[in-house]
């Protein structure tokens, strides 16, 4: 089994265009042109299978372990970024600032088969890491037939 994309982030930064075609043509219009959904600051995701466990990774850069969360409801797993600079001082005169807030959010249905319970995570040099073991009935068995 694998997990499944349930949603990206909220956050918009389409051009207008891309706003005006949503409106007429809907929000997935973006699909018809090949793309995935995905919003150019939704943080991409790599998910691996193996015998014990799945592993889920993505890529944080720039966020630290207290600007992430992630919640487990029900069967859908979520993870949740917001990083704010509040660099701000009475000498410093913006003529253009675009990176003052990142926010991002990521949702990801869990198969029947994981251990809710066991799910782990770990955040190392801008990769979060989720472990999410699988139960014992969704692991592999493995059994030796003898040759007569």
């Amino acid at each position: 089994m694998t997990l499944v994309k349930y949603k990206s982030a909220p956050v918009s930064t389409a051009s207008p265009v891309d706003r005006l075609a949503s409106e007429v043509f809907g929000p997935n219009i973006a699909r018809l042109f090949g793309s995935d959904g995905l919003m150019d600051h939704s943080p991409r995701v790599n998910i691996v299978e193996g015998p014990e466990e799945f592993r889920l990774e993505m890529q944080a850069p720039g966020f630290d372990k207290k600007d992430l969360k992630i919640e487990m409801v029900d069967d859908t797993l979520t993870i949740r970024g917001e990083h704010t600079e509040d660099e701000q001082n009475e000498e410093t005169r913006w003529t253009r600032r675009e990176f003052s807030r990142t926010a991002f959010e990521r949702s990801f249905v869990m198969p029947q088969s994981v251990k809710a319970d066991a799910i782990k995570a770990d955040y190392v040099n801008g990769v979060l890491q989720v472990t999410i073991p699988k139960s014992e009935e969704a692991k592999p068995k493995t059994r030796t037939i003898s040759i007569h």
